[in-house]
C-alpha cells in the first residue's frame, strides 16, 4: 500500500495492519497459521501439478474428498500431521517439507506480494 493512501486512511480513522495485527495473534499463533497455510498451498499445487483429483489423494491418505478440500484451504480442523502426510504421499521429502514450513507467509500464499493489508476500524474509547 502506498504511504499517501495509508496515511489518508489513518487520518480518517482506520488502523493498517497485517491479518495478525487484526486476528490479535501471539508470535507463535502466527506462525502456526503461516505453517498450516504453506502446507495447505503446497498439497494444492502438488495434487494440480501431478494432476490427481482430491479423491484420488483422499484414497490415498485413506481419507474423503471433503477432507482433501479441507486440506486445501487449511480449515482449522485439518492437523499438521494430515497435512505433512498429504505432501509425503504426494512425493514431498522431509527436506522440502522444512522449506515449505520455514520460507512461505501469511499473504504470500497465492503471490510473491508482499502481505495484503487489513482495514479495522478504530473504535473509539469514549
Amino acid at each position: 500500500m502506498k504511504a499517501s493512501k495509508q496515511k489518508k486512511l489513518e487520518e480518517a480513522g482506520w488502523h493498517v495492519g497485517s491479518a495478525a495485527d487484526f486476528l490479535e495473534l501471539d508470535e507463535a499463533e502466527e506462525m502456526l497459521v503461516n505453517m498450516k497455510l504453506a502446507l495447505a498451498s503446497e498439497v494444492k499445487t502438488r495434487r494440480k501439478q501431478l494432476k490427481i483429483s482430491q479423491e484420488k489423494l483422499a484414497k490415498r491418505i485413506g481419507s474423503s474428498q471433503s477432507r482433501v478440500a479441507k486440506i486445501e484451504v487449511a480449515d482449522r480442523t485439518v492437523s499438521l500431521d494430515l497435512l505433512i502426510r498429504s505432501l509425503a504421499s504426494l512425493g514431498v521429502s522431509r527436506s522440502q517439507i522444512g522449506k515449505i514450513i520455514g520460507t512461505r507467509q501469511v499473504g504470500k500464499m497465492k503471490t510473491k506480494a508482499s502481505p495484503k493489508k487489513r482495514l479495522v476500524k478504530q473504535k473509539s474509547l469514549q
